[in-house]
């Protein structure tokens, strides 16, 4: 039970994350609440140690400040400064945070380039049939949740916690 957890609950809550940020531009806190309950009861009942069980939350905390410090600059979203912190402690301190976030700001920048683009052609693609959700062209935010959650997918069997699962399968 304690695997299907984390094989499934991740992807689900970023694939729903995704969703809902294109589609509303909004992330529900619910989100957010679910990765950050669902990675303590996993992680206490996979016999985490308390070093990795503290370094993620720690990990979490710094992404949370950095996240705050530009959610407080109208640069980022609260709900996206939400899911980042979230998918930061089950990505815990190390490499693979990293890289999950050098994933994030790349995709997120094709992301913005693509809805810039798209937004900058969206009578003729409207014209060809093609349904654009009108979140995308009235809003001046991006989705960033998009970015996160496929960053996420892409780089979820790198953390720890999948990495610790994928042996105790195998």
């Amino acid at each position: 039970m304690i695997t299907a957890s984390i094989f499934l609950v991740f992807p689900l809550c970023l694939a729903l994350a995704a969703l809902t940020d294109l589609f509303s531009m909004t992330i529900p806190n619910r989100i957010s609440v679910i990765l950050m309950g669902t990675f303590i009861v996993v992680a206490l009942a996979s016999g985490m140690d308390w070093q990795t069980f503290g370094l993620s939350f720690a990990a979490g905390l710094v992404v949370f400040l950095v996240c705050f410090s530009m959610f407080a600059l109208n640069v980022m979203g609260g709900g996206d400064a939400k899911l980042l912190t979230a998918c930061a402690v089950w990505f815990g301190f190390n490499d693979s945070l990293a890289t999950f976030l050098i994933a994030v700001a790349i995709i997120g920048g094709i992301l913005t380039l693509g809805i810039l683009l798209l937004r900058s052609r969206a009578q003729e693609i409207m014209a060809s049939g093609l349904p654009i959700p009108d979140s995308l062209l009235v809003a001046k935010k991006v989705p960033y949740g998009i970015a996160i959650a496929i960053a996420g997918l892409l780089f979820y069997p790198e953390a720890p916690i999948v990495q610790a699962a994928m042996r105790a399968v195998l």
